[in-house]
């Protein structure tokens, strides 16, 4: 438990998502002066809301349903609470979906993200820190581009008054979204498992680990970083679907089938947790590695991050695409997503 948050405002982004829940919980066990819960969704406000309440701890919070695509929100949220710590867990996860909409992907991960880090800077709160995804890296879905643009974005704001940080995960088990509920939801009905690929891999790691290495990171020294944690060798999904079956009782292919769906829009064989070329540096943490990060030109990229939230807003895909791909030279549009640029309905 970092004992940053100890005595400190804290503020939540996404705080009744399947992260931000118990990242919540975590925090609030270790006694903040005061807790503030963003999130967009009534239901998962209230509901970390309940779950704190039963806790009987003496601990203040605050709700406040919303966004940080509010910019005048997020003004309000700082002029109000003046929160020293920010954990930013608001997120569109999902990858097919996101590559179906494109501009809600790039509007909610990229210019929010940008909102927010812009005013804990201006507002000179200690710490920034934010959760990505193995999928930023050599991206190949615009959910993975959008959060690529974020972690740039706070390496863009960090500065020696408000320290911003990445913690770059993999697939986090029992996170929305997540391959294992839904591989027992398909179990629980009888098969079959669906698999897009027998090769097909990922990195994986556990809610409490993820809650960990998060807090672990917000006590670590240097702003402007991106730091990874070692995650072993990843899992084919295929050898996971067949481990859940066992385990459930199951012969796996003969009690309980298992079928082929091909990869998804935007999915990859296998993620990276860093580029091959980039250098990786142990850090004070030895769970955490930090990795190198490029030099970011502010001017030139707040005008790159004002075209897409002017190309979001005027929902111009073709403008938002060309503009995203100059940000992130290595991202490589799905063929999905090329196809809606004649679509009107993205």
């Amino acid at each position: 438990m970092s004992v940053a948050n100890a005595g400190s405002a804290i503020l939540v982004t996404g705080a009744g998502g399947s992260i931000g829940s118990p990242l919540v919980s975590a925090i609030f066990a270790s006694n903040p002066r005061q807790l503030i819960l963003l999130d967009h969704s009534e239901r998962n406000l209230h509901e970390v809301e309940r779950e704190l309440a039963g806790t009987h701890r003496c601990a203040a919070y605050i709700s406040v349903l919303g966004d940080v695509c509010d910019g005048a929100l997020l003004v309000d949220i700082f002029e109000r609470y003046h929160p020293d710590i920010i954990y930013h867990t608001a997120a569109f996860k999902h990858v097919p979906l996101m590559e179906r909409n494109p501009l809600a992907a790039v509007r909610n991960n990229t210019v929010g993200t940008y909102q927010l880090a812009r005013t804990a800077s201006q507002y000179e709160a200690a710490q920034l820190i934010m959760i990505s995804t193995d999928k930023a890296v050599n991206p190949r879905s615009v959910m993975g581009a959008s959060k690529r643009v974020a972690e740039l974005t706070l390496l863009r704001w960090s500065n020696f008054k408000t320290q911003m940080k990445v913690v770059r995960l993999g697939n986090v088990l029992g996170s929305q979204g997540s391959v294992v509920p839904f591989f027992q939801q398909q179990i629980s009905r009888g098969g079959p498992v669906t698999v897009t690929h027998p090769e097909v891999c990922r990195f994986f790691l556990t809610l409490s680990e993820a809650v960990g290495l998060i807090l672990g990171a917000s006590g670590l020294e240097g702003g402007g970083s991106i730091f990874i944690p070692e995650l072993g060798e990843p899992v084919k999904i295929l050898d996971l679907a067949r481990q859940m079956i066992a385990t459930a009782g199951f012969i796996p292919e003969k009690d309980i089938p298992i079928v082929f769906t091909g990869l998804r829009p935007g999915d990859k064989m296998a993620e990276e947790l860093h580029l091959a070329c980039v250098a990786v540096t142990p850090s004070a943490d030895p769970r955490l590695y930090r990795v190198n990060s490029p030099e970011i030109q502010p001017d030139r990229f707040d005008v790159e991050i004002a075209e897409l939230e002017k190309y979001a807003d005027g929902r111009d895909l073709v403008a938002l695409l060309d503009t995203l791909c100059r940000i992130v030279p290595e991202y490589q549009p799905s063929e999905t997503l090329l196809g809606l640029l004649n679509c009107s309905t993205v």
